[in-house]
């Protein structure tokens, strides 16, 4: 049998975190629906296509979002759902093919030219794949079939919502130059001001434009860059294998954190949160990284690698507190914490012998089966504890 000429299919599911919190709440399927944060800085962070036809974005503000579309239901992110359900999509497109590369927790690139013996064609299998995806797990998912990685991708945006579009080989140019330049990958706001002044509208436009005149006007690098997207080159191959995988809690506050005990007491919740999740995977992780965003939006990030691998709050909090001191947070006032456990293993016979592991280990495990019959807050560190006016600091967690 012939090889597949478009063997490279760009899955992407249709707004994902709506679709997700729908098969949690059949409710909200048909309404205009938006996730995101509820307080007065919160930001949309998925939006329904009914949502969408009234003008509502990703990142926009949620007040924008209400303004724009009145009966719009708000609802509180829950990134631990997400991950799970993440987690079974990209395990059904490994069951296809082992050549994945995630590049969010919602959408990845699959190199299929293996089924060709499978499958009578690569529309067959992205058929397939998007078939079993509504059938086990019940999201939709749109699907781009193209030869490289970048048109697929574009077949996948394009396909939306819950469709598949092939881009046959030979035909992509027809695809690309009708379109907006501001779709090529690497085109932001000034650099769609700097083409929109040479006259660049559509990707042809690019094409057609001399090279030394874009490299004169956006640079040499971005200039060949984007020379090359609109003539349909790239040749990145998909790069398979074992996904990166972290398990993180994160939390954006109404009222920025000043003090040093907030700070620590906030991190250490979500220290917490995560060693809990850790322990239901059953997995524990080498690499422990704190995200710390300032009031003025600088965001910066600190990290630590064990030799051993950890999973328990006092572990992972001694490890953030001195990612807290390398910080250098001092007197600049906190908007955003996060703390994340990556380098993932198993537990089961995986990690080193290293003294009291056992009690920390079975004082986990014990915890974690308090929560599991009372709730997640059964059981916190006494730091942690409400005091009053923490129900003004409103997060998210994630996975």
């Amino acid at each position: 049998m012939t090889r597949f000429a478009e063997p490279i299919l760009h899955v992407d599911m249709d707004s994902f975190f709506v679709e997700v919190e729908r098969l949690d709440d059949p409710d909200l399927i048909g309404k205009p629906v938006a996730v995101g944060g509820t307080g007065g800085r919160g930001v949309v962070a998925s939006a329904s296509y009914e949502a969408r036809s009234f003008g509502v974005r990703s990142a926009m503000p949620v007040g924008e979002a209400r303004r724009r579309c009145p009966g719009l239901v708000i609802v509180n992110t829950s990134h631990g759902l997400y991950g799970a359900v993440s987690a079974d999509i990209f395990e059904i497109m490994r069951s296809f093919t082992p050549l994945v590369e995630g590049i969010s927790i919602d959408e990845a690139f699959l190199d299929v030219s293996g089924l060709r013996l499978h499958f009578e064609s690569v529309e067959d299998v992205g058929e397939q794949i998007r078939a079993t995806i509504r059938d086990q797990v019940g999201i939709p998912a749109s699907v781009g079939i193209a030869a490289n990685k970048f048109v697929a991708k574009l077949a996948s945006k394009h396909a939306k919502p819950d469709g598949m579009l092939r881009i046959a080989a030979g035909t992509e140019l027809n695809f690309l130059h009708p379109l907006d330049v501001g779709e090529l990958w690497g085109v932001g706001e000034a650099t769609d001001r700097s083409l929109g002044d040479l006259g660049i509208r559509t990707i042809g436009d690019l094409a057609e434009a001399p090279l030394p005149l874009l490299e004169h006007r956006i640079g040499r690098a971005a200039a060949r860059h984007l020379h090359a997207l609109a003539h349909a080159r790239d040749p990145r191959a998909v790069e398979g294998g074992a996904p990166t995988r972290s398990i993180s809690s994160e939390g954006t506050f109404a009222i920025d954190l000043r003090d040093r005990d907030t700070i620590e007491r906030e991190t250490l919740r979500m220290c917490d949160q995560v060693a809990a999740r850790l322990t239901k995977a059953r997995v524990a992780g080498h690499t422990i990284t704190l995200k710390v965003r300032f009031s003025d939006f600088t965001t910066i990030s600190r990290s630590s690698r064990h030799p051993e691998s950890i999973a328990s709050t006092a572990e992972i909090w001694e490890t953030a507190r001195g990612l807290i001191d390398r910080a250098a947070i001092g007197a600049r006032s906190v908007r955003l914490l996060g703390v994340a456990v990556s380098d993932l293993v198993d537990v089961d016979g995986t990690r080193q012998m290293v003294l009291g592991r056992e009690r920390a280990d079975a004082a986990a495990e014990a915890v974690d089966g308090v929560r599991e019959r009372f709730g997640a807050g059964a059981v916190m560190p006494a730091r942690v504890a409400p005091r009053p006016g923490d129900s003004e600091r409103k997060g998210r967690s994630g996975i």
